[in-house]
């Protein structure tokens, strides 16, 4: 008989929240055996249920896996996790960061990894949780092309398109300019429906008609029943899509741009947080644009 192939290696995951799950769920689908960990024991264990395997800590991801998935809130808890496990960190490893942070921190990170033989790609992710789930999100990756190559069977099974960006940071870069039009499409969207609700217009047959019309943009399909019925359970929370905003601001004053849509879109978004609607879905800035909140909860 021939010899039985040895088991595959684990793909590590670290980060099992609201889009880290769904990438974990799309990979033991395709067939990955995936080592996780996260801080919260409840979502370490609703990965376990799912077919994962729960891993102790992430310097046990690091020393068992070749390839490691980040999902993190920013980079700042990527470069934190990075240092306080850096000894288990070896060279020919691989590290994709689907988080959405700086890019600078990103290219710094990728610099002192590389320095210890390690590759970093910045894999981020255009699109919703539910459009993870669905297969149908845009992956963009920064970083060098051979890993990059090496990767795209991981790549394939996260996304419909992957797309090579260039250098490291460079996929966050693209992320950010991806979510420039994305947000403002989505607050669009949200002030017209507020619009056609407050001069007596039924919101519903609106936003029937702007599907049917030139106005159409996918964003109308995954945020337009949430916006008309007021479900707000988080795809995409809002405080994240404000921390992007911050650091589109960031980076495009860097590089001497007015900015002026992404500084209002930032408006409208922080008194959303200030109100209280941080953690509920990014459509729920409806409730700002439709002034039916006000800062701290308080109706007008």
């Amino acid at each position: 008989m021939p010899p039985t192939p040895p088991a595959p290696a684990p793909l590590g995951l670290i980060g099992i929240g609201l889009l880290g799950s769904v990438l974990a769920e799309r990979l033991l689908a395709g067939g990955f055996p995936v080592l996780g960990h996260d801080v919260d024991s409840a979502r370490l264990e609703a990965f376990r249920r799912a077919g994962g395997a729960a891993a102790a800590d992430a310097g046990d991801v690091f020393r068992r896996c070749d390839r490691v998935l980040l999902s993190l809130p920013s980079h700042s808890e990527v470069a934190a996790l990075l240092c306080a496990h850096g000894a288990a960190l070896r060279p020919g490893q691989a590290f994709l960061d689907t988080t959405t942070g700086d890019p600078d921190t990103g290219e710094a990170i990728a610099r002192d990894l590389a320095a210890r033989g390690v590759t970093y790609l910045d894999a981020t992710i255009s699109g919703s949780s539910a459009q993870v789930r669905a297969g149908t999100a845009v992956v963009m990756v920064g970083g060098d092309r051979a890993a990059f190559d090496a990767c795209a069977d991981i790549f394939t099974r996260l996304g419909c398109e992957t797309f090579h960006t260039g250098p490291a940071g460079s996929g966050a870069k693209m992320k950010l300019a991806t979510n420039i039009v994305l947000g403002l499409n989505r607050a669009a969207l949200a002030e017209g429906l507020a619009f056609a609700r407050g001069v007596g217009l039924d919101a519903a047959q609106a936003l029937a008609i702007m599907r049917a019309g030139p106005p159409y943009s996918r964003i109308m399909d995954g945020k337009g029943s949430k916006m008309l019925t007021g479900d707000f359970k988080p795809e995409a929370r809002l405080s994240q899509h404000l921390k992007d905003v911050r650091l589109i601001l960031e980076q495009g004053r860097a590089a001497g741009l007015p900015m002026t849509l992404s500084a209002a879109h930032g408006q409208v978004l922080e008194a959303a947080e200030a109100a209280g609607l941080g953690q509920l879905d990014n459509s729920a800035l409806i409730r700002v644009l439709a002034a039916e909140t006000h800062p701290a909860g308080k109706s007008p």
